[in-house]
């Protein structure tokens, strides 16, 4: 089977909605299920987002239309929403409370619109733009990337980042 980013992309928003269907069955005594359920979540997603943000979407933009850059402008915020607003609130509620189950339940509405949004409008006009064996050279592009120093310190970064913000909300909340 031939490689591509499309492919591959939707893959892992095809895992990350299952992570959150995993999530949404445990209970409030589930501590230790719940923050290592949030912090898989985080793993497989931060990577995802930060590659899109850093090369897919310009890669994107430099090719598509007007409403190529609308679509674009949309995923963009929506990657801003999560990164600045949702995930610090799931990380200022206690995993143990209704609270983290209702944040966490919110997340993973956010990720799947967004999945599906980029699915249905953005993967069709990019399998236009793109060829085949560049949609390829994406796909192995980013799995040598993900594999890299860089991307694991982003991941630890991000993740420290979110959790200070969500230590902060917490305290003024």
């Amino acid at each position: 089977m031939a490689r591509d980013i499309l492919k591959t992309l939707k893959e892992e928003h095809a895992t990350l909605r299952s992570l959150f269907d995993q999530m949404k069955e445990t209970t409030d005594r589930a501590k230790k299920g719940r923050a290592d359920l949030l912090e898989t979540i985080e793993q497989n997603l931060l990577p995802h987002a930060k590659w899109e943000e850093q090369v897919f979407y310009p890669a994107f933009k430099e090719r598509c239309d007007r409403d190529g850059l609308q679509t674009l402008a949309e995923a963009i915020a929506e990657h801003h929403a999560v990164e600045h607003s949702v995930i610090p609130e799931v990380h200022a509620a206690d995993v143990e409370t209704p609270e983290f189950a209702g944040r966490v339940k919110v997340f993973g509405e956010f990720i799947d619109h967004h999945a599906k949004e980029e699915e249905k409008t953005m993967f069709k006009m990019v399998r236009e733009l793109f060829s085949a064996d560049e949609l390829a050279q994406m796909d192995e592009d980013y799995e040598t990337w993900k594999a890299s120093d860089a991307a694991a310190n982003l991941v630890f970064a991000e993740q420290a980042k979110a959790g200070l913000k969500g230590a902060v909300k917490s305290l003024i909340q």
